[in-house]
């Protein structure tokens, strides 16, 4: 008997000597789970570069601990995007390594739908620069079950710094009635993320008036919409909303629109709000028609410290960062502060730091995380496409 019960006390003491190191260890490591391979490869890089410009600043350290980074991909060649497998793989590995503090990310909802309840229960605190579907911390905005279904410990681990889809919803079907926009055909990838704004928006759309003379999911890798545009046409829309990302096909939609003959307005999301739109769509198709939401304001329209960000990063990178680069940076901001007011590595005290974080003098300005977890920011930008470039058409919210 005692033969059999050895080896089981041999590791249960390994592994707690092993926590016992890791918390006597002056290092703390943050890691990011974002696409790293696939179309959003040139966004999720921005949103990296702005966690290290916020980890720089710091010298890399937060009072005796020094801070390392790893930057971890959540797509797979396979899927050319974030991939359900990927994302639940990187979820576990964190919660094993017991000098990970936290967890930034992730880009798209439907992977923080599967990261969430695991790092939740391990007490690992999760800041995403980019998830904007309201069913991930809203209740009665979301499925039944949610938000509680990703919070097993029955405690928040889970922040976002960017506002969510319950607000940007409202802001395009508004925006879309100021354009005159009497019939609107809406499209949506299927997806977590694409499907919650696409809701959002129609429900809007409803209320003010507007009248939805469709409304579909699409095959996200189909070669070529051509006989949905001929729906569209015969339907009289004249405004498209894609509820999607550009992964996910906008690009393809917009060229289809404009080869079917389709005299119509287009309207995006900000998982859209990238370069690699343009690119994937062509511009000309995309010209004078296409809008795009947007969480907060365009890189180049910061203000005060977030100005200085933007001219930091031009500086330090040598190029525009995408939209949500300031987003990575905020987030990596949120997770030093709460290191910082922890004083201590433990990621129950980081995570409980974080929670009561409250007028925050943040790069986007002074804010707050409710008791859901979202941000108080509630900043939302309207833009037009113009000889390949987003150009501010209107803010909202300030």
């Amino acid at each position: 008997m005692n033969r059999l019960f050895l080896p089981l006390s041999l590791g249960v003491m390994a592994m707690a000597c092993s926590i016992a190191q890791a918390a006597d260890s002056p290092v703390i490591r943050i890691i990011s789970s974002l696409p790293r391979t696939g179309s959003a490869t040139a966004q999720a890089q921005t949103m990296v570069n702005g966690i290290r410009m916020a980890i720089d600043e710091a010298g890399g350290k937060v009072g005796d601990f020094t801070i390392s980074y790893e930057d971890w991909d959540d797509a797979s060649p396979e899927r050319g995007q974030w991939d359900p497998a990927v994302e639940a793989a990187n979820a576990q590995k964190a919660i094993q390594d017991p000098n990970i503090m936290a967890y930034i990310g992730t880009y798209n909802s439907g992977a923080a739908k599967i990261a969430m309840p695991i790092l939740n229960k391990a007490s690992l605190v999760m800041v995403s620069p980019a998830n904007t579907y309201p069913g991930l911390t809203k209740p009665g905005l979301g499925e039944a079950n949610e938000p509680q279904v990703y919070r097993p410990s029955g405690k928040i681990n889970y922040f976002r710094v960017v506002p969510a889809d319950d607000i940007q919803g409202e802001v395009a079907a508004t925006w879309a009635k100021e354009l005159g926009v009497k019939k609107v055909f809406v499209l949506h990838d299927r997806e977590l993320y694409g499907k919650g704004v696409a809701d959002v928006f129609k429900r809007a759309c409803v209320r003010l008036g507007i009248q939805v003379v469709g409304y579909e999911g699409i095959d996200p890798k189909a070669a070529n919409y051509r006989s949905l545009v001929t729906k569209i046409k015969s339907a009289g829309a004249d405004m498209v909303y894609f509820g999607g990302t550009t992964q996910t096909n906008a690009g393809q939609i917009a060229k289809d629109l404009v080869a079917g003959g389709a005299k119509v307005k287009l309207m995006v999301p900000d998982g859209c709000r990238e370069q690699a739109l343009i690119e994937s769509a062509g511009k000309d198709n995309l010209n004078d028609r296409a809008y795009v939401t947007f969480g907060g304001l365009p890189p180049d329209q910061l203000k005060g410290r977030g100005k200085e960000f933007y001219e930091n990063y031009k500086k330090k990178y040598n190029a525009e960062p995408e939209a949500y680069a300031v987003y990575g940076y905020e987030a990596a901001r949120v997770v030093l502060e709460g290191i910082k007011r922890a004083g201590k590595k433990d990621r129950a005290a980081i995570t409980d730091a974080i929670t009561n974080l409250r007028d925050f003098d943040g790069v986007l300005g002074k804010w707050s995380f409710d008791q859901n977890g979202d941000t108080s920011l509630k900043v939302m930008a309207v833009e037009e496409i113009k000889d390949g470039k987003f150009t501010p058409v209107k803010i909202v919210g300030m």
